[in-house]
């Protein structure tokens, strides 16, 4: 999960300096994606560089992914947005959802794991 962390991360920074720079954008809101990637960065990278953190980078990570996806989605309902604005929030939404979909599924199948081992 630290890779998919680090590669989310990674996805998001580049969204939000790519949507930044194509929207000629000066406010620091279409830079969101990238702070949230950042954060999903240092998680993954955290996680790799501490093992024994890892389980607890995790959750902090789903729940940030979580965090994401409801935030962008209520911008979308409760502004309207339109344009580069929506894009990005559709995307972060795709990109933080997947993250949020592959942690449930492997903390699920964590649990089944120790449960067989039982």
């Amino acid at each position: 999960m630290a890779d998919k962390a680090s590669l989310s991360g990674g996805l998001l920074i580049a969204l939000g300096v790519i949507v930044t720079i194509l929207s000629d954008s000066g406010s620091v809101t279409s830079m969101i994606p990238a702070f949230i990637g950042v954060l999903f960065l240092l998680l993954g990278i955290l996680a790799r560089v501490k093992p024994n953190l890892t389980h607890h980078l995790m959750h902090a990570m789903a729940v940030l992914a979580l965090l994401a996806v409801l935030g962008s989605f209520g911008s979308i309902v409760g502004r309207g947005s339109t344009g580069w604005a929506l894009f990005s929030q559709l995307v972060t939404i795709v990109i933080a959802g997947l993250l949020l979909q592959q942690s449930i599924k492997a903390f699920k199948d964590r649990s089944k794991r120790i449960a067989e081992e039982s």
